[in-house]
């Protein structure tokens, strides 16, 4: 069972009607998190309005044959990397037909992957605006770490959903 980062019902019901207030819509790309993030914004009353979809991409080839992810920049950098996190939440924006991509990609352990070490994560944001990623280093067992992914990336949705020159 994994344990839950203590705000993230309060963060998924700020992003759900942040989202919804704006008229705007979301879709989701995990890796590390395995669909939590779109299960905890589905846990929140109203998240039909703003909630597309989402696609679990535990392994390079749903990366790249479902997302769109470059099979070169996976072979290059592998799927622990902020450019990954980037093609993975505009492809999932751009196959759910949503406003607004989030992806998450990382190493929960037990073990390093990839040369990366546990804890790192990448988070990806996409708009029409174009894509960005954002690097966490995150400590705890499995279960914490894929946790504070998600709430990261809800925080990050929650950047892009607050009005222009309202801080998040």
């Amino acid at each position: 069972m994994t344990t839950l980062h203590p705000n993230l019902h309060r963060i998924a019901e700020q992003a759900v009607t942040g989202a919804i207030d704006r008229g705007l819509t979301v879709a989701t790309a995990e890796s590390l998190t395995a669909g939590m993030v779109a299960a905890v914004l589905a846990d929140t009353p109203g998240a039909s309005g703003m909630l597309q979809g989402g696609v679990v991409s535990y392994q390079d080839s749903v990366k790249a044959d479902v997302l769109g992810v470059p099979r070169d920049l996976l072979d290059a950098v592998g799927a622990v990397d902020g450019q990954v996190a980037a093609a993975m939440a505009d492809g999932a924006r751009r196959i759910c037909g949503a406003d607004i991509g989030v992806s998450t990609t990382g190493v929960a352990g037990p073990e390093p992957h990839g040369g990366q070490d546990i804890g790192s994560v990448y988070i990806g944001i996409a708009t029409a605006d174009g894509s960005a990623s954002y690097a966490y280093s995150f400590e705890g067992s499995r279960a914490e770490i894929r946790s504070l992914a998600c709430a990261a990336a809800l925080d990050r949705l929650l950047e892009v959903l607050a009005p222009a020159g309202d801080p998040a």
